[in-house]
């Protein structure tokens, strides 16, 4: 079914509070991971112009492989506990990176990524990947972003 998305203007919480039940509609009646996941990131990339936005899946019980996405082309594989990424699926939490160049251990997959928010994505109660947002600017990322990117996932977890 083809969609239409209305880009709001106004705040970051205004934006998000447009975009949830927009993202809703393209979820509602679609059974396939792939394609909604690959919706959402088409939805935030659009809403946001984030640098880099896509999803990272559990492949073996210590890796993920990279999902839908969109942006610059992306490291392939990333091990448990390792980067951003790895780390925040390790936890099982989200982590906001104001200045990634700080993080122990983060994986450069392009040097133009300044900061970045990641969360755990659920599927009945068990981690099955993370969602990956990343900025060209520094301190792009806060409580807001973190609040409404939980209830988008929340949306993937049917």
């Amino acid at each position: 079914m083809a969609e239409d998305l209305e880009i709001s203007k106004g705040s970051k919480e205004e934006q998000y509070q447009s975009l949830l039940p927009q993202i809703e509609g393209l979820l509602t009646g679609e059974n396939n991971q792939i394609a909604n996941l690959a919706n959402v990131t088409a939805a935030l990339k659009e809403q946001f112009n984030f640098f880099w936005v896509g999803f990272y899946l559990v492949d073996t019980e210590n890796e993920l492989v990279l999902g839908p996405f969109q942006g610059p082309i992306a490291c392939t594989r990333i091990r448990k506990g390792r980067g951003v990424c790895g780390s925040a699926w390790a936890q099982e939490k989200t982590l906001i990176v104001p200045d990634v160049e700080k993080f122990p251990g983060h994986i450069a997959c392009s040097s133009l990524s300044k900061s970045e928010i990641v969360l755990p994505l659920y599927k009945q109660g068990k981690i099955i990947g993370v969602l990956d947002v990343d900025s060209n600017q520094l301190n792009s990322f806060d409580e807001i972003d973190e609040k409404y990117l939980t209830q988008v996932l929340k949306l993937l977890d049917n």
